[in-house]
């Protein structure tokens, strides 16, 4: 069972069971990017030569390599590392009107107009 519970994170009342998963898998999946870039950076630094390399466990942070990032995730936003932030509700527009086109009248303007081309063409 991980520590804490749910219902130690909602205790206060700031934040609902869904803000908390959100806010536990945003975390995670940045505790795993983490993990992914140092592991990156390890693999690149090394150079194959078994009696000077460091073992690549080695070259991670320990934490981020011991532990499973949700249940990381879920002590860092515990203990305050990482907030969950509310944000400002859109407003919404008022709607704009619109008004119904005469495409009888739109058709015969466009007519009107290509015939007036067509005059000055031939002068």
């Amino acid at each position: 069972m991980i520590y804490p519970t749910i219902s130690d994170l909602t205790k206060n009342g700031d934040f609902n069971r869904y803000e908390i998963a959100l806010a536990t898998a945003k975390c995670a999946r940045m505790i795993t990017s983490e993990y992914v870039e140092q592991r990156e950076e390890a693999e690149r630094s090394m150079t194959g030569n078994k009696e000077t390399d460091k073992p690549l466990h080695a070259l991670i942070d320990r934490e981020v390599i011991d532990e499973k990032a949700v249940k990381l995730a879920i002590g860092r936003i515990h203990n305050g590392e990482y907030t969950i932030v509310h944000k400002e509700p859109v407003e919404e527009e008022e709607p704009v009107e619109v008004e119904p086109i005469d495409r009888e009248a739109e058709l015969a303007r466009i007519a009107e107009t290509l015939r007036g081309e067509d005059d000055e063409d031939e002068d």
